[in-house]
């Protein structure tokens, strides 16, 4: 029977409106301000003391109302709905900020990010400890300062991302407080626009001047720092750490000498870059983009190291009025030398680009400020700042017509930007070059522990070689490879390599710490060769630590506990169920499932060297204390990594390890002298739990412990003497050697 045409009409009909509903509620949920997402956990006093309930969203920007009695006495927002708020992980910051009618501010709350200072062992509540001190900063102040009329307070081993927290407060709230007219920041106020801009020679030839030149009238400007300076400014901040360890050298030897140029005019450009790099270097610029060239030798470096992990240069920033920029990786690129004939010899020269949006005028003063900082402890830093004033000579630029121009609203970032992965491949070359020794050291212990395994019957022959060799290894391995290098591996790095490759794959993010990838990629590797147990048993800083002090607790007579055989085997999966526990709630949320990666004490032993909190510390004494008695005890039945490993191992291609068809029936030697109880009492090893120690390879040789290579023995020395003759017997046939099968006592 076919269906009538009006009857096909009103189907078509109903199925248009349900997608355009779906469509305009996609749309609404866009564009609905992220702010309204994050109240539901807050009360008003939180963000606005004075206030008792929450106001209506305003029509026109993205701000809540805060009442009392009725009245407006404040305004709630969020940093990420006015600014790109994205620290390490890529992923934005959202911060809940309150400010009142004077521009001041009356609260900040810290509500969600994926900063990776979980995984390196910070508390998160030591950083919602630091936003929470925002209350009270006058915004007037800090526009009128470029955002830096307060003090920032530092926590070691977040840099970054304090830095663009408070980046992101202060910027967020000199815009709301502009846009809502607070405390006279009104944008209604007609501000003159440029007056000047830079001079563009057009298709005509570009002037060069030599370095004395441009040094002499101010087209580059230098900060020189020395190193009793900086004493004497650690020494004014006050902080007894910094001054109990002053920085080493004569006080007139060079901390750093830090220069700029504005290189996106012209002449300044041409004349430091050469015409060919100048050329590539217009290439790079996009419309409206400026750019500084930054130099720098000395002591000192004004890039660091941090901004290799993170993509943001910590340690310097632009300021320019209220517009204050922070330089990421894709706006940097390095310079190979000046084309400058006379210019001094830098150690370091680099170019960062100014985007066109940032509201940087290149015509009007500005300044590069530097933090500078001081190693106080394990994890902790002291810091002061400085600043480099410039402002481009006059002959640089040319004049404009007058013109006036209002602020608008601040644009609703609803879709947060976050960092272009593509981007970072010419990063992770930079920083495989800068780490090149601890790669050659690395691939070279993976070559030397790789022949050790194709050769492991030569190797185990000699009992006491083994155990010396094996004990070196795993001593460099926990010294070099994890306190040094944090070469620790960990289930976190399994989740995240899962979570990317369901989502957005890009093989540069995994570049960027080359130990760790080619600490992976031999992983992987030998998981077909051998199994698991080459990591677990010889690469993994946190096992060494474990079978080492193990070694140390039976050389001071500490008994040594056996767990019975029917109980081991039950609590072996124990890590597997905490693995999978692991990956199922990594699916539901990354950023949980790296919380709950607690359980694995490598953060807090390798990564942060015992330097963190008494709860962490005593759960990895507790690990620790429980293998003095029984070896390996975290590996054996808490290790989720360790499981991770195992079920890929199923696909190993070779058995290596070679057994007699005695063991296990009679002998139980080998079983009884595992590390790790991984052999069964029929003389089967379990490669899912085997570390390869090899310690059973060495017993398979051996004379004096195998009864089979014992039997052996004896019988070869039997037969020797059998077959033994007198060097003077005529059997000898006259050369001195015994005929083979000849008996001498029958002679």
């Amino acid at each position: 029977m076919m269906p009538k045409p009006n009857s096909n009409r009103n189907l078509a009909m109903m199925v248009l409106a349900v997608i355009a509903n779906l469509l305009l509620s996609v749309n609404l949920a866009r564009s609905e301000p992220l702010v309204t997402k994050f109240l539901d956990g807050l009360s008003v006093e939180e963000i606005v003391p004075e206030a008792t309930e929450f106001g209506k969203l305003l029509t026109d920007i993205p701000v809540i109302e805060a009442l009392k009695d009725g009245q407006v006495v404040g305004y709630v927002f969020l940093t990420s709905d006015f600014v790109t708020t994205t620290g390490y992980s890529g992923k934005p910051i959202h911060t809940v900020m309150g400010v009142d009618l004077k521009a001041q501010v009356t609260g900040v709350r810290l509500v969600k990010h994926s900063e990776p200072i979980v995984l390196i062992g910070i508390p998160d509540s030591k950083i919602k400890a630091v936003t929470e001190k925002y209350a009270g900063m006058d915004l007037i102040a800090e526009a009128a300062a470029g955002g830096s009329a307060h003090d920032l307070d530092i926590v070691s081993g977040a840099t970054v991302t304090i830095m663009v927290i408070d980046d992101s407060i202060v910027r967020a709230g000199i815009k709301v407080a502009r846009s809502l007219g607070l405390g006279g920041l009104a944008p209604e106020l007609a501000r003159t626009g440029p007056t000047k801009s830079l001079i563009n020679p057009g298709d005509g030839e570009i002037p060069v001047s030599d370095w004395q030149t441009l040094a002499g009238d101010g087209s580059i400007r230098a900060l020189r720092l020395d190193v009793g300076q900086v004493n004497s400014a650690f020494e004014e901040a006050g902080d007894p750490r910094a001054v109990k360890r002053p920085e080493k050298g004569a006080p007139e030897d060079i901390f750093i000498d830090m220069q700029i140029a504005l290189i996106s005019a012209p002449e300044i450009g041409m004349s430091l870059l050469g015409a060919a790099e100048y050329a590539k270097f217009q290439g790079w610029l996009g419309e409206g983009e400026q750019a500084i060239l930054v130099m720098g030798r000395g002591k000192y470096s004004f890039k660091g190291s941090g901004y290799v992990r993170g993509g943001i240069f910590d340690r310097i920033q632009l300021i320019q009025g209220d517009v204050a920029v922070r330089f990421h990786d894709k706006q940097h690129k390095r310079l190979g030398r000046l084309a400058t004939d006379d210019a001094p010899s830098f150690t370091e020269l680099d170019i960062f680009k100014i985007p066109a949006d940032s509201g940087f005028d290149p015509t009007e003063p500005f300044r590069l400020q530097l933090l500078v900082q001081r190693v106080v402890g394990a994890i902790d830093k002291a810091f002061i700042t400085v600043d480099l004033g410039y402002r481009i000579p006059d002959r640089h630029t040319e004049k404009l017509a007058t013109e006036t121009q209002t602020v608008a609203n601040p644009q609703v970032q609803s879709e947060v930007a976050t960092s272009d992965t593509g981007e970072l491949s010419h990063l992770w070359k930079r920083i495989w070059l800068q780490k090149r020794v601890e790669v050659v050291v690395l691939m070279a212990a993976l070559m030397l522990l790789t022949g050790v395994f194709f050769f492991q019957m030569q190797v185990t022959r000699h009992e006491r070689f083994t155990y010396w060799f094996r004990i070196g290894f795993l001593t460099f391995t926990l010294v070099a490879l994890g306190w040094y290098a944090n070469g620790q591996l960990s289930v976190v790095n399994v989740l995240a390599f899962f979570s990317a490759v369901t989502t957005n794959f890009s093989w540069s993010a995994f570049l960027m710490d080359p130990l760790v990838f080619i600490l992976w990629f031999s992983v992987a590797a030998s998981l077909l060769f051998w199994g698991r147990g080459v990591y677990c048993g010889w690469l993994c800083p946190f096992g060494a630590l474990q079978e080492l002090t193990n070694k140390i607790a039976r050389v001071f007579k500490i008994p040594q506990y056996e767990v019975p055989w029917g109980l081991h085997e039950r609590l072996w999966p124990v890590k597997y169920m905490i693995f999978l526990g692991l990956f199922g709630l990594s699916l539901y949320s990354l950023e949980m499932a790296e919380r709950y990666a607690e359980i694995e004490p490598f953060k807090t032993a390798i990564i942060l060297k015992f330097q963190r909190g008494w709860p962490y510390i005593l759960f990895v004494v507790v690990l620790l204390g429980a293998g003095l008695f029984i070896e390996r005890f975290y590996c054996r039945y808490l290790c989720p990594l360790g499981a991770a490993l195992a079920i890929p191992a199923r696909m190993r291609m070779f058995d290596w390890l070679r057994r007699y068809k005695e063991c296990g029936d009679p002998c139980q030697r080998c079983a009884k002298e595992c590390p790790v109880q991984a052999i069964h009492p029929e003389g089967n090893i379990n490669p899912n739990e085997c570390v390869q120690c090899l310690h059973c390879q060495v017993l398979y040789q051996s004379d004096s412990k195998c009864p089979v290579c014992i039997k052996k023995a004896t019988k070869r020395e039997k037969f020797r003497k059998q077959n033994r003759l007198d060097p003077i017997s005529p059997v000898s046939g006259g050369s001195g050697q015994p005929l083979v099968g000849t008996n001498p006592t029958s002679q």
